[in-house]
């Protein structure tokens, strides 16, 4: 499942090339993949024509773009002297409603017709050609699930598709809801929304408002595993199983130590490595593993180059030499070296 820089990179894309964009169309070629929306895909498709598509906001391994109302064309130009003045008829309302997006392990966000370099160093830069005016679009994906057709682009943009091989992903549009103190990433301090679903989910570790003091008492006071606290979502964000491993290694800290027996400094360390570890994915555009991970541009992270632990069973530990172990880890794996990180007595969680 694509995890914080992953998500984040995605979003970047999104806001790159599709904010500012009217909903045209919308079609729905899996009723699946519209599972979470009330009403079904004609109210899916009723609720997004005729929208702009306002912003492109994270938290965590969610993402949605807020719905505002496309903005009428002004009969008369204003003179450019003219100050333009706001009023209720012209004031533009919050948005109040979000197309929400959870890529789940396979799904895909892909931005089409744009003219707009949305590159991440180190890769090469990458331009998306227009699509040709025709009207037509003859381009398939045999997983294409839902297609936005899009207008007044700024980046000329034509299309948004959702594409997801294992159809555990989803897309819906919610309501926005106040939560207090939460300003998630793409967002103005003057818009503290969540889609409901999201309202539960915790500030990242790369959330400038994130208190990490606090953070760090209220993981001292949960009786679980360290790892398992980590990939809480309702007790940080964005962290996942590749990120998880990769930051208690860096820490030296075992996954199954418990979070009520660790000094405050070894959270600390935990944290701040994991929020590291994400940093420098982000720069690499995230890790893909195979061809379920891609940006808007369809182009891979490359992070998966630097990973030190996850996935390198019976590989040398690059700090001490071991080999690095992989254990069973709630119906998936856990990679960590037996020397740097050694394995406390009991490590049952309670």
């Amino acid at each position: 499942m694509p995890e914080l820089p992953e998500v984040e990179t995605v979003r970047d894309g999104l806001d790159r090339l599709v904010v500012g964009a009217v909903v045209r169309d919308v079609e729905v070629f899996r009723e699946y993949s519209v599972r979470r929306h009330d009403g079904g895909p004609g109210s899916f498709r009723d609720q997004l024509v005729g929208r702009r598509l306002s912003a492109a906001v994270r938290r965590g391994k969610f993402l949605w773009l807020p719905l505002a109302d496309a903005a009428p064309t002004p009969l008369v130009e204003p003179a450019p002297s003219v100050e333009p003045v706001e009023t209720p008829a012209t004031r533009q309302p919050d948005p109040a409603a979000a197309l929400l997006a959870h890529l789940g392990m396979s799904g895909q966000l892909l931005v089409r017709g744009a003219a707009v370099n949305v590159a991440h160093a180190p890769g090469p830069a990458a331009v998306l050609v227009p699509e040709p005016a025709t009207g037509t679009d003859d381009w398939q994906h045999p997983h294409l699930r839902v297609r936005l057709h899009l207008t007044d682009a700024p980046s000329g943009a034509r299309y948004l598709d959702f594409v997801d091989q294992r159809t555990f992903g989803h897309l819906s549009v919610q309501d926005l809801v106040p939560v207090a103190g939460s300003i998630p990433a793409g967002y103005g301090s003057d818009l503290p929304l969540l889609p409901e679903p999201v309202a539960h989910i915790a500030r990242d570790l790369l959330d400038p408002g994130l208190d990490l003091d606090d953070l760090i008492r209220r993981v001292r006071r949960r009786r679980t595993q360290v790892k398992r606290a980590l990939l809480d979502q309702t007790v940080v964000s964005g962290v996942g199983n590749i990120y998880a491993d990769e930051a208690l290694w860096r820490a030296k800290v075992h996954w199954a130590r418990q979070t009520d027996k660790l000094r405050a400094a070894d959270v600390r360390r935990v944290l701040e490595s994991a929020a590291e570890v994400m940093r420098e994915a982000l720069a690499q555009g995230g890790t893909s593993f195979d061809e379920l991970y891609v940006n808007v541009n369809g182009e891979s992270g490359y992070f998966d180059r630097s990973l030190a632990v996850y996935g390198q069973e019976n590989e040398e530990c690059r700090r001490c030499g071991a080999l690095v172990r992989r254990d069973a880890f709630m119906n998936r794996s856990s990679f960590s070296c037996p020397v740097c990180q050694v394995r406390p007595r009991q490590s049952a969680s309670r």
